[in-house]
């Protein structure tokens, strides 16, 4: 068997890597990693003795392993420098995820040298470089020099990186959505509502909303209580649209090119010697392009908040107003400095205003992503539960919104009280 050289890709501009026609099989996870490795680096099949494999377990969706090599004597950052990282999709993830997309964007970042260098790919996974520093936890993101690297790296994303890349203005067929995570879900646009044919038809695509219809159409219709719920999902998804989607703000259209999955696991702090760390900036990178999509830059920002309170939901964490306001002011500086272009205090006072109102919708696209996940998913994690809490922020930030709390002499969330703290 042999790489076979191939795109991958039916976009022409996407990068061009090796594909290993082999798959990783996590109960013979040594012999298969391995295997896929010294495709990479056949001389190492002659030193095998002195190969390490180390096991990731931060993440909640995928098995990422790291192999590396270290040869006695050699100083540990020469494996660091060698090392492969090893990413293999869970189970069912690719109706979820486009993986020719995250390809195409890894591929793009690579270029920029803001990403590792992808390697290879394989069946269900990819191979690319290691990025020598230390994996953020929760508590890790509200440090000050820590979210002001985020900050500031997270400007340089948005300013740097073309959507061009990732998307498409072509008109589909009827205006319907094209293949936005693996498959063509087509829309017949006659028989839906006016909010519907607006969401299906906004432009470039893939975005942030195609990728929510996406999932809400993969959800389960089994019974009544999933059909319910997969329609009032549905309604709650093209009433945000038409309450928050627009054209305009940073980026084009409306979108930047966005993580949309900075959870503090893939949030990097850097420590090599060219990282030019000071007392008061900490500087980061991040990994795991698989959700990158045109998204508006609020939605990028307001999830990373969200992600503050981490897997346990912590909301005790969530950034105040006052570190929010100041992520922002770092942000716009970072953005303007790599997209040249002048910005001053009112983009900030606009930022802020506009995840304001954004706060709610991280909740209600991984909520929706956790009920697919509950079903699909073979790791040991409650995602049933994890919908549950996410979808729960959406709903509480909408009742804060429009009264309905108050009304009812509910008591405020936790995650709204420590939003409204200064």
């Amino acid at each position: 068997m042999a790489v076979q050289s191939i795109n991958g890709h039916t976009d022409a501009k996407s990068p061009s890597v090796p594909y290993i026609d082999l798959s990783f099989d996590i109960r013979d996870l040594d012999s298969s990693v391995l295997k896929l490795v010294y495709w990479i680096r056949p001389k190492w099949r002659d030193c095998s003795e002195q190969l390490v494999i180390i096991k990731f377990t931060e993440g909640i969706t995928n098995t990422l392993l790291q192999v590396s090599r270290r040869r006695p004597g050699a100083p540990p950052t020469e494996a660091d420098s060698d090392a492969i990282l090893m990413r293999a999709y869970g189970n069912g993830t690719d109706l979820i995820i486009d993986r020719d997309r995250e390809a195409i964007s890894h591929g793009l970042l690579a270029d920029r040298r803001m990403a590792p260098p992808l390697l290879a790919r394989f069946q269900n996974g990819l191979l690319y470089g290691f990025i020598p520093g230390k994996v953020c936890t929760a508590q890790d993101l509200t440090r000050e020099p820590v979210w002001r690297g985020v900050a500031q790296k997270l400007g340089e994303w948005h300013a740097r990186v073309p959507i061009s890349g990732i998307s498409s203005q072509a008109p589909m067929p009827n205006g319907t959505s094209g293949n936005t995570n693996g498959h063509c879900l087509v829309n017949k646009l006659d028989n839906m509502r006016s909010h519907a044919r607006a969401l299906a038809s906004r432009r470039p695509v893939p975005n942030v909303w195609s990728v929510m219809q996406n999932w809400v159409n993969a959800l389960s219709v089994n019974t009544d209580k999933e059909r319910a719920r997969k329609a009032m999902l549905q309604q709650e998804m093209e009433r945000s649209f038409e309450e928050l989607d627009s054209e305009d703000g940073i980026g084009e259209h409306g979108f930047v090119f966005a993580h949309c999955d900075l959870l503090c696991a893939n949030v990097i702090q850097l420590q090599s010697p060219d990282a030019p760390t000071t007392p008061d900036v900490q500087p980061v990178t991040f990994i795991d392009y698989e959700y990158a999509t045109p998204a508006p830059a609020v939605f990028d920002i307001s999830n990373h908040f969200a992600e503050w309170a981490g897997y346990d939901c912590d909301y005790s964490m969530v950034p105040t107003k006052s570190i929010r306001r100041g992520f922002l002011q770092e942000y716009v500086a970072s953005y303007s400095k790599h997209s040249k272009q002048k910005m001053d205090e009112s983009t900030v006072d606009r930022l802020y205003q506009d995840i304001d109102r954004w706060r709610g919708i991280p909740g209600l696209y991984w909520g929706i992503w956790a009920l697919i996940q509950a079903r699909i998913s073979q790791i040991d994690f409650d995602y049933a539960k994890y919908a549950e809490e996410r979808l729960g922020e959406y709903i509480a930030w909408r009742h804060e919104a429009d009264g309905t709390r108050l009304r009812e002499g509910r008591k405020q969330p936790l995650r709204e009280r420590r939003w409204a703290e200064e």
